[in-house]
Formats: structure tokens, sequence, C-alpha cells
């Protein structure tokens, strides 16, 4: 594990996640969210399938064979389960548990059919909490917090997925890049390279 892996704190973003759903009510899942086209159910529905996909990843195991888990991407508002107030908390907190272990930092590992380091896998996993944790805070209308080690890691990911050269490998994961100046907070700046706007609130019912 480097260095820079040592300071994420995955726990943390994940217990950030927990707390944000306390504020979600049931009247607000169909509210649009910062990621175009989904809506608050369909970004509780992906939260459900990355918290599995990334726990697998840790310890790594493989996903049921019967193509059962959602692939990024195949996440829907349809496909929620109504139970997601009570599993969703406990999936989230196996995940953080999961990256605890030092071997999860070690060796190749598999989500969503895509195999990295392990040590790219834990960046990758902190940085879909903390981007659809800003997510569902900015949709629901609460406050998101981010440590400045995570966003310092997050800001590294999402800046490296908008170099030019990157352009192929980040289509299905971020949108188009959004400027933001060169001045402001780490974390819009982060939100900028991962395609999101800080500004963004969602529309008037």
């Amino acid at each position: 594990m480097t260095d820079r892996d040592t300071r994420i704190d995955i726990d943390g973003a994940a217990e950030e996640v927990v707390r944000l759903l306390d504020g979600v009510t049931d009247e607000q899942l169909t509210d649009a969210t910062p990621c175009e086209g989904s809506s608050v159910a369909t970004l509780l529905d992906h939260l459900m399938g990355l918290s599995l996909a990334f726990t697998w990843a840790a310890r790594k195991n493989a996903p049921p064979a019967d193509g059962s888990t959602p692939r990024p991407g195949q996440a829907t508002a349809e496909h929620l389960d109504p139970a997601w107030r009570d599993v969703l908390p406990g999936r989230l907190g196996d995940l953080a548990e999961a990256w605890r272990e030092p071997s999860a930092w070690e060796g190749v590992t598999e989500a969503g059919g895509v195999r990295l380091p392990a040590e790219t896998m834990g960046v990758v996993a902190l940085d879909e909490l903390v981007l659809h944790g800003w997510d569902l805070a900015r949709s629901t209308g609460q406050a998101f917090t981010c440590t400045p080690a995570n966003t310092a890691a997050v800001l590294e990911f999402t800046h490296a997925s908008a170099q030019p050269e990157r352009v192929v490998s980040r289509e299905g994961l971020f949108g188009p890049v959004v400027d933001v100046p060169a001045d402001a907070p780490a974390f819009n700046r982060a939100l900028g390279f991962a395609g999101r706007d800080p500004a963004w609130s969602p529309p008037a019912r």
C-alpha cells in the first residue's frame, strides 16, 4: 500500500453516505440529481450495487455467477430494493470494513468487470463514495463533508481522468469536464474534473 493510500479514509466516506440516507424522504426519490438522467432512487440503486462490488473487490471475491448484481450503468429506480433504508447502511459498513484489511490493498482485483491494482481500486471506491455522496447531498438539500485527505485523493484521481489521453477510459464514468477556476477550493475542482457543476441545485418542484 502506498503512502497516499494510507491516508484514504474509506470509513469516513462511507459513514458520510450513511448519515445522508437518514435525510432522504420518500418524496425526494423521483427528484433529479447531478448525474444527468438519474433520479435519487436511481442513485441509491447505484450505491446499493457499488457497495457490493467494491466489498467483493477488497476481499478478492468474485460476484455471483448468476449475474444478478447490476453492473455499472445498469442502476434503475425500478430496481431499487424497497428495503434500501435498512440494507444500504449495512452494505456500506461491510465495504468500509473490507477495506480496513491490509490485504485489500494488495495484488490485483476486479469490480464491474474492470481489473486494476488493488491500491488503485481502493481509490476508485473512495471516489465513488465521495462523488455520489455529494450527489445525494446536493439532490436532497443536505450539507456534505469530505476530509482534506480524501479531497486530495479524489482531486488527483479526477484530474488524471480529465487528461486528453484518458477521454476514452472516462466514458461511462464521468461526464464532460466542467470548467472550474484554478483557484477554486480543491473539492470544487475535483467535482469539475468529474463532470459536475459545483453550483448545481435541484430544479424547483
